[in-house]
């Protein structure tokens, strides 16, 4: 169960982030009040919300599970694969140190976003991005087995519409994962039950199981209605201004 969630409000600055989208800029009072009832919503899952000052410097520091990778027995901090981004993890070390009284972390070359990295419970699925080089994913992966968990590799570079691994892969509980259908056939979920999102709701696979509910993007009436008959407790958030700048769910919390 998570307790505990470190979340940046998005900036004025915002608008001028990252986005390989092509969809259009964020209006930034639509922003807001999206960011508010995700906010929200983690009150409702239970969780108590650490809450950062926006930064002027990082427009796209919102996106805060880039900097980091937390588990229950360790600690990671990442190196995002952009020059742009990575002064960002090195303000969130203050803020993990609160709460981790040990702290490891990615080292040159390796580059890692913790958007790349997902958790099915014991077991780590690590993506090889355009963000998160071999290097990051070899280093992660020494990590996190130091610690007891197990993990593999799944290459998305060059796959339209993933710029991160969680862009297409979610964790549900119980062994399933949502996960696009480009992904699908992979050997490294061959064990798993696998939802997939249908053809034109492919953003719909970055939902975010916390706790007793599960997080999805408003929109997408067929994947909604799929893990509403899974038995799932919806929360259902409109994400647009976020998916303009290629965010998700995932993106705007690191939960521990």
């Amino acid at each position: 169960m998570f307790q505990r969630a470190i979340i940046r409000p998005p900036g004025s600055n915002f608008v001028g982030g990252l986005t390989t989208a092509g969809i259009g800029l964020p209006i930034y009072t639509t922003v807001l009040q999206q960011y508010e009832r995700y906010c929200v919503a983690l009150k409702q899952c239970g969780l108590a919300l650490t809450r950062l000052e926006p930064d002027p410097d990082y427009p796209d520091s919102t996106f805060v599970e880039d900097t980091a990778v937390l588990t229950a027995r360790a600690a990671v901090l990442a190196r995002p694969g952009v020059p742009s981004r990575m002064g960002e993890a090195a303000r969130m070390r203050d803020v993990l140190t609160r709460f981790y009284p040990e702290l490891q972390s990615i080292h040159p070359p390796g580059t890692l976003d913790g958007g790349d990295i997902c958790e099915a419970g014991d077991h780590f699925f690590i993506g090889i991005s355009e963000r998160t080089n071999e290097t990051g994913a070899e280093q992660l992966a020494a990590l996190l087995a130091g610690a007891g968990y197990t993990s593999n590799y799944i290459d998305i570079r060059g796959m339209p519409g993933l710029l991160h691994l969680k862009s297409g892969l979610a964790y549900l509980g119980d062994r399933r994962l949502a996960v696009v259908a480009a992904l699908a056939n992979r050997q490294a979920f061959r064990d798993y039950d696998l939802v997939c999102p249908q053809a034109g709701e492919e953003y719909a696979a970055n939902c975010l199981l916390v706790n007793d509910h599960l997080l999805v993007a408003a929109g997408y009436p067929a994947f909604e209605s799929l893990m509403r008959d899974l038995g799932y407790n919806l929360i259902v958030l409109e994400m647009s201004e976020f998916r303009k700048m290629d965010g998700g769910l995932s993106c705007l919390s690191l939960r521990f």
